[in-house]
């Protein structure tokens, strides 16, 4: 007979500890192959297709396109091979002959393995356990008028146990009231008019005081309603989960506020050069479609940069109280895609030429867009350039990358009058941002890296001291 054997999520590196059911890729009786993809799941990082390491028929999916499972949940059970029927006394797959190895493959994913099982025996999945709502109640709450007293004085004496009628009199008096019209009124908006108190010759009750206990209890009935709607969010309102790669990005931003003192310097760059050498380095490329793009050149000038500042290449270790300088420089550029913003990163950017980072820019866009980045391309980032002109914005004040030191950010290139040479002129003008921790430096070191990429934008030859 068939042995089941049971595919757990497995470790999918970089300290995820657990995905997001994507799409399933096979269904219950199935063949799959060894290593075979069968599941699709999106984590933090990217979205990644699980391969099976078992080879044979699906007997079970665990989980539902949509749910989340932790790392080691099953995903799936597959029934592979086959064992002689049990002898008598015995159990299966204790047979001494006839057995058909487990076919599997090996370590195919971070952190598991897939060696064939030490004890032969069928895994018996434990019926699922039916859950209750935590919020049923057990019984509708009962609604109390807003006027009426929270206790009332029991009567005693020959009058006990007749209820009082309204404006009858306390044990001081009669109520002041002479208008029946003032009692009806009182009446019909359930006011007690002992508590009342009249403005008339010796504190006769007045119509007008009746109308102005009748708009203060009205006011706090709509004082309570609004409370009420505003601690309870309205049942048609849209809920989205934060998850996946908007969790991941949600939960990084909000770390870089509460633990990074960032502050933010710009400045004007005249562009009209940096246009004009990337329209002359691309001259008689069209054919080769390679291209050097403006998001590579600053780049570029990034790295260059960042060797004559070092400081904001860098991390702060808060538990040790240190500033760590990297040796290193890994780009990472901001990429929007349908499934979010995502960072991919250049490796050893510092050892590249605009053609090599642009190279690997392209390569990585691709991927983003296509949802094919691994965790290991998204993460290990020491600086980041935020390219946000993009979408039509001149400036922005950019969040950090936790837990980089420093953000680049660049709005969109535009003609705009600008003084050239002494006279009024129509220049390629862009707005240039920098991010950075207050920790790892001051605003003279933030503001001179940002006047050397100001002043590389506008005259690119001084990178050929660089290259």
């Amino acid at each position: 007979m068939a042995q089941v054997l049971e595919f757990k999520l497995p470790d999918l590196g970089e300290g995820l500890t657990e995905a997001e059911i994507v799409r399933w890729l096979v269904e219950v009786g199935d063949v799959v192959a060894v290593d075979q993809p069968v599941v699709e799941v999106e984590t933090a990082k990217a979205m990644v297709e699980v391969p099976c390491p078992y080879g044979g028929v699906v007997t079970a999916r665990f989980g539902e396109e949509g749910a989340e499972l932790p790392v080691g949940a099953p995903l799936l059970t597959v029934a592979v091979g086959s064992v002689e029927p049990a002898t008598e006394g015995g159990t299966p797959g204790e047979a001494s002959g006839g057995a058909t190895e487990t076919e599997s493959s090996g370590n195919v994913l971070v952190g598991y393995g897939t060696g064939a099982p030490a004890a032969r025996r069928r895994r018996i999945r434990p019926a699922p356990v039916s859950s209750t709502p935590l919020s049923t109640p057990s019984s509708a709450p009962s609604s109390t008028p807003l006027s009426t007293p929270s206790s009332a004085p029991s009567p005693s004496g020959p009058g006990a146990g007749k209820a009082p009628a309204l404006g009858a009199g306390d044990p001081q008096g009669p109520v002041a009231v002479v208008s029946p019209l003032v009692r009806k009124l009182a009446r019909q908006h359930g006011l007690d008019l002992r508590q009342i108190v009249g403005t008339g010759r010796d504190g006769l009750i007045l119509r007008t005081d009746v109308e102005s206990a009748i708009r203060s209890v009205d006011g706090e009935r709509v004082s309570g309603a609004a409370s009420v709607r505003r601690s309870e969010p309205d049942a048609s309102a849209e809920r989205i989960a934060l998850r996946g790669v908007r969790g991941a990005v949600a939960e990084k931003l909000s770390r870089s506020r509460r633990e990074i003192p960032d502050a933010t310097c710009w400045v004007d760059a005249d562009a009209t050069e940096l246009m004009a050498a990337r329209a002359a380095m691309n001259a008689g490329r069209a054919a080769a479609g390679a291209k050097v793009s403006v998001l590579a050149l600053l780049a570029r000038i990034c790295t260059a940069a960042l060797a004559r500042f070092p400081e904001l290449n860098s991390t702060v270790d808060a538990d040790a109280r240190e500033i760590v300088r990297l040796p290193g420089v890994h780009l990472g550029f901001a990429a929007q895609t349908e499934r979010g913003l995502v960072v991919p990163v250049v490796r050893e950017a510092h050892t590249r030429n605009v053609e090599s980072i642009g190279a690997e820019i392209a390569r990585l866009t691709e991927a983003a867009r296509d949802g094919r980045l691994t965790p290991a391309q998204l993460t290990g980032g020491t600086f980041t350039l935020n390219n946000y002109g993009v979408f039509g914005v001149d400036g922005s004040t950019p969040i950090i990358n936790h837990p980089e030191a420093a953000m680049l950010g660049v709005g969109r290139i535009v003609p705009k009058p600008w003084v050239h040479e002494g006279e009024l002129a129509v220049r390629q003008v862009v707005q240039l941002s920098l991010t950075f921790d207050h920790r790892v430096c001051d605003g003279g070191t933030a503001g001179g890296f940002l006047r050397y990429v100001a002043d590389c934008v506008e005259q690119p030859v001084m990178l050929l001291r660089t290259l």
